[in-house]
């Protein structure tokens, strides 16, 4: 189901880049494109400037909601990282280092303050 999504979002991105695309921002876009009386009858030029808004605009709320329903598909239950067989192998390969002993040597800290 969710390849499903991914592959759906993947095509009402593609769809939406072309219709954006189609428009010009000038106004003329497809309805310019046509030319003539006859298409201007037929859609209309105000009426293709309106349908590619619409279009557009439905393109762009079904990318977000299938942006939103796969991201809710994400299992994030496992957040823990103790199942991760990465980090398991990580942990293994860091080298154990000994700790360094505490002696009274080497708890002083020196004196910033110029006091002697």
């Amino acid at each position: 189901m969710f390849k499903l999504l991914i592959i759906l979002a993947i095509i009402v991105a593609i769809l939406l880049i072309l219709i954006v695309l189609v428009q010009n921002s000038k106004g003329g876009g497809l309805s310019s494109q046509f030319g003539g009386a006859g298409a201007t009858q037929v859609i209309g030029a105000k009426k293709t400037t309106d349908l590619l808004e619409k279009v557009t605009w439905g393109f762009a709320l079904t990318l977000l909601a299938l942006s939103l329903a796969s991201g809710m598909m994400v299992d994030n239950s496992n957040s823990d990282f103790s199942n991760n067989p990465n980090i398991d192998k990580a942990l293994q390969e860091i080298p154990m280092q000994q700790p360094v002993p505490v002696t009274p040597e080497t708890q002083t800290v020196p004196d910033t303050t110029g006091n002697q």
